[in-house]
């Protein structure tokens, strides 16, 4: 890529949601959502405390960033990993969402159908997978994540994880889940998840982060950062390289960033950036600059 077409990351260093969640998106000086029907996908893996699922205020911010931008209709959509409507009642949102006007779409809900066949191709799925519709469908589509590792052989779990929720548990008879979390080429088949869509915006919330341990919980440190990004590759590599300014765990700090099997294959896919060059963080202010400078160093480095 050439500097024009680099991806761009936006660095806000904040303590505040509601202000990371603006500075972030306004700081890419994109608006994909005005005039469209927007689904966001958030992450609900389950209802556990922040990183362990995404936080109410962060949730409630960009819903209402999203409505000033202009959307037309805005929808929450999600698969838990335990029901998904009993982890939103758990985290209160459901309330929250009638408030600000969003439709919420359980993906438990939706019938055999809905939950589309992509084939395997060059995957390392052995018979492919299936994809919830209304993402395949969705006009604008929104992803938001948190800033944490994954003890559980993802190692890290950023954007390109967070779409592990757009896959059923079981359907057709077959267990999807289990076939991932068995597989030796897990961080593979999480990259290969995203390759039949692409969000227009992503935005995670790096204020609190698990430094080992997680998804659910772990060891806890202050990132005190908001990224946003249209690119699911650069926002990871970007994540992975603030874990790291942070202090994390052998599997991120001894592991180059675009040799981390989830970003390689999704780098491999074309679905982003192919290395550090390839990205360009942005600091959304003057408070930003030295945070984003010291990340973008470490992205550099690898």
């Amino acid at each position: 890529m050439n500097n024009t077409n680099r991806s761009k990351v936006s660095f806000v260093n904040t303590e505040d949601r509601k202000s990371g969640v603006a500075s972030s998106i306004q700081a890419l000086n994109i608006n994909p959502v005005k005039n469209k029907n927007v689904l966001i996908k958030p992450n609900f893996n389950t209802s556990d405390p922040t990183p362990g699922s995404t936080h109410n205020d962060t949730l409630v911010a960009l819903v209402e960033e999203i409505w000033k931008m202009g959307a037309k209709t805005v929808r929450l959509g999600e698969r838990s990993y335990p029901l998904t409507r009993d982890v939103m009642a758990q985290k209160g949102v459901i309330p929250l969402m009638e408030k600000l006007d969003v439709n919420i779409v359980d993906f438990d809900d939706l019938a055999q159908k809905d939950w589309i066949k992509v084939d395997a191709g060059d995957s390392h799925w052995q018979d492919g997978f299936r994809i919830a519709r209304p993402i395949l469908e969705s006009e604008c589509l929104v992803s938001t994540c948190c800033l944490k590792t994954h003890q559980h052989g993802g190692v890290f779990t950023l954007s390109l994880k967070n779409h592990v929720g757009v896959v059923p548990t079981t359907r057709h008879g077959y267990d999807y889940m289990r076939e991932l979390h068995a597989s030796p080429h897990q961080r593979k088949l999480i990259a290969e998840i995203n390759a039949p869509f692409t969000p227009d915006l992503i935005v995670l919330d790096g204020i609190d982060a698990f430094v080992d341990g997680g998804p659910a919980s772990g060891k806890r440190a202050s990132g005190d950062a908001f990224i946003a990004s249209t690119d699911r590759v650069a926002i990871d590599a970007v994540g992975v390289a603030i874990l790291k300014s942070l202090g994390s765990n052998g599997q991120i700090m001894k592991s180059k960033i675009f040799e981390q099997e989830q970003i390689a294959r999704a780098a491999e896919l074309g679905l982003g950036a192919s290395s550090s060059s390839d990205i360009e963080v942005i600091p959304a202010d003057d408070r930003s600059r030295e945070y984003s400078d010291r990340v973008t160093a470490i992205l550099n480095q690898g």
